[in-house]
């Protein structure tokens, strides 16, 4: 049933922007809603689309419909970045992702208005959807015991926001499932357990083929465990394993 009408959502997005000519965004849309959006795409009216989430490689990320070309304008996503800051340093405790998405539940606040909670040391960003910036920063101003302060940022700080952590594991092919069991540490048939269930993502894309090959490029999401990157095979070992290089997310 969601899912049914989270189709008649996209669709009639898709629709009132071809027909009209004028931009129309979704909130931001989960693995789940991207991966139904891709699904969908065949049966969708020919309206240009983008995704994005604010910055390169958020995993969270709102869809346009529309374009200058069809519309005649421009249109920016109406996405804020907040840096959220302890007042104090010296009397914060460590924040996790958990905590600071808790306490923003805790204030009513829907999770698909919300982007990605990117946390950076002490302090940590939010991507979310314009209307509720001024909301999130006059009263998201605690997480645990942690009094924090919440304000708009017009840059993103120097150098990626998502930082990655090359690692290279020998494989005796390229399958995903081998791959996932080599860098995360669990057995083949833990690592194909997670495909029934729903757990695997490649680029914003259910895969539920566990001899699926990855693509360099191809950005993979295992629930509950984290992202890589897969960039590929990078020589073969005296034993003739494919060494073979990924981006971890961290």
């Amino acid at each position: 049933m969601a899912d049914d009408l989270e189709k008649k959502r996209l669709q009639e997005l898709a629709n009132r922007s071809w027909s009209q000519g004028v931009y129309c965004f979704t909130h931001f849309l989960d693995l789940a809603g991207l991966s139904l959006f891709q699904s969908l795409l065949p049966a969708l009216p020919p309206a240009p689309w983008t995704l994005f989430g604010g910055a390169d490689g958020c995993e969270r990320q709102m869809l346009r419909f529309g374009s200058e070309e069809l519309c005649g304008y421009d249109a920016p996503f109406p996405i804020v970045c907040l840096k959220i800051s302890p007042l104090s340093a010296r009397f914060a405790e460590p924040l996790t992702h958990r905590d600071y998405l808790g306490s923003l539940m805790a204030l009513g606040i829907e999770r698909e208005i919300l982007g990605d909670i990117v946390v950076k040391k002490e302090e940590a960003y939010l991507f979310c959807e314009e209307r509720i910036a001024p909301y999130v920063m006059d009263r998201f101003t605690q997480a645990k015991h942690t009094s924090l302060r919440c304000a708009a940022v017009d840059r993103l700080p120097e150098g990626a926001l998502y930082e990655t952590q090359r690692r290279t594991v020998q494989l005796s092919s390229q399958r995903i499932d081998a791959l996932i069991a080599h860098v995360y540490g669990m057995s083949r048939g833990d690592a194909q357990a997670l495909f029934p269930a729903g757990k695997i993502y490649v680029s914003g894309r259910l895969c539920e083929s566990p001899g699926y090959t990855p693509k360099p490029g191809d950005v993979l999401s295992v629930r509950g465990f984290g992202r890589m990157r897969y960039v590929g095979v990078q020589s073969l070992s005296k034993k003739g394993k494919e060494n073979t290089a990924v981006e971890l997310y961290i």
